[in-house]
C-alpha cells in the first residue's frame, strides 16, 4: 500500500517528543508544563486519484488528478501545530494543514462518469474543457503518553483522530445523465450544458501510533513517529499511514528550528446509495486516494 517512501508535513509528534526528550531528566519534579507552537511550510509531492465509471463498460477505474486534470503535483504549503506537555509524561496536540489546488484542462483525454453526485450522474467526454479543484484540509487531534523516558530520550504511544475535509469541483461542459430504474443506462440520454459539479465529504480516521525522541547532542534532538489505522465499518472503508523522521535544534531558550521528512497516505472508500422506486439501492463506491511526501521546515516557540 505504501506508494513512495515518506511524506510531508503531517502531524508533529516531534513537538511533543522532542520537547519531552530535551526536558525529561532523572528529577521529574523539575519538569514544567509547557505549550509549543509550530509554524512552518512543507514541500508536498502529491499523488491523488478518484474512482470513476466507464461509460462503455460500466466498470470502475481510477483517474489521476495530476495526470488527467493537470493539478500541480508539487507545492509549498503552510502548516500549524499546537502541543501541550504536562505532568511529565502527557502530551496533547492539534495540527492543521491545507492542500488546495486547481487547474484547467483544455481537452480531457478519456470519457468517464461521475456517479451519484447529489443524486445525479455526470458524463465528461473526450475533448471537453474542464476546470478542476481538489481542496483537502487535514485536522489532527491526539494524545500521547511517554511510556519510557530517561535523561536524553523518550518513547511513547499515541491515540488520535485525523479528519479530512475533501472538496472536489468540476466546471465545464458536462453531460447530465438520467439513469433508468436499473441504474445501467451508462448515460445513454445526455444533455451537455455548462455545469458545476461540487462534491464534498468528511472522513474522520482514528489512528494509533508510536513515537520516540533522542537528544544526541546538547540542544539537538532526533525524533520519529509512525501512525497507522484501518477501518471497515458500515459504509466506510479506509486506511491511513503517517511516518515522519526529523531533527530539532534549539536556537535560544524558547525558540527551536525543525527539519523533517514525511510520508502520508490516505485511502478512503465510502459506499454510495441512491433511492429508486422507494428502494435504497447501492450505486458505486466513492473512492479517493491521496498521498504526499517531502521535507518540512518549521519554527517552534515554547511557552
Amino acid at each position: 500500500m505504501i506508494r513512495q517512501l515518506f511524506y510531508i508535513v503531517v502531524m508533529l509528534f516531534s513537538s511533543q517528543t522532542a520537547f519531552a526528550a530535551s526536558h525529561h531528566n532523572s528529577n521529574p519534579s523539575s519538569v514544567t508544563d509547557k505549550f509549543a507552537l509550530d509554524i512552518g511550510v512543507f514541500y508536498a509531492n502529491s499523488d491523488s486519484n478518484i474512482a470513476v465509471t466507464s461509460p462503455k463498460t460500466g466498470g470502475l477505474f481510477p483517474i489521476d488528478f495530476e495526470d488527467e486534470f493537470l493539478l500541480a503535483d508539487e507545492q509549498y504549503l503552510p502548516y500549524f501545530e499546537l502541543t501541550y506537555a504536562f505532568n511529565q509524561r502527557h502530551n496533547i496536540f492539534i495540527d492543521w494543514k491545507s492542500l488546495d489546488r486547481k487547474a484547467d484542462n483544455n481537452a480531457v483525454s478519456q470519457d468517464f462518469i461521475l456517479e451519484d453526485i447529489d443524486g445525479k450522474d455526470y458524463l465528461i467526454e473526450v475533448g471537453a474543457k474542464l476546470n478542476t479543484e481538489l481542496n483537502i484540509d487535514i485536522l489532527r487531534i491526539g494524545y500521547g503518553y511517554d511510556v519510557w523516558q530517561g535523561t536524553n530520550y523518550a518513547v511513547g504511544f499515541s491515540l488520535g483522530v485525523h479528519t479530512m475535509f475533501v472538496e472536489t469541483v468540476f466546471k465545464g461542459t458536462i453531460g447530465t445523465c438520467i439513469p433508468d430504474s436499473s441504474l445501467t443506462s451508462l448515460c445513454s440520454n445526455v444533455v451537455a450544458t455548462p455545469e458545476v459539479v461540487d462534491d464534498t465529504f468528511t472522513a474522520p480516521l482514528p489512528n494509533l501510533g508510536i513515537y520516540a525522541a533522542y537528544e544526541f547532542y546538547h540542544g539537538w534532538n532526533f525524533s520519529a513517529h509512525g501512525q497507522y489505522f484501518a477501518i471497515n465499518y458500515d459504509d466506510v472503508d479506509g486506511s491511513l499511514i503517517d511516518i515522519r523522521l526529523g531533527v530539532e535544534t534549539k536556537i535560544c531558550d524558547n525558540w527551536s528550528l525543525k527539519l523533517a521528512y514525511n510520508y502520508y497516505d490516505v485511502d478512503i472508500t465510502i459506499e454510495k446509495q441512491r433511492k429508486m422506486n422507494n428502494n435504497q439501492l447501492r450505486t458505486f463506491d466513492h473512492n479517493i486516494s491521496y498521498s504526499f511526501t517531502g521535507p518540512m521546515f518549521a519554527v517552534s516557540y515554547a511557552f
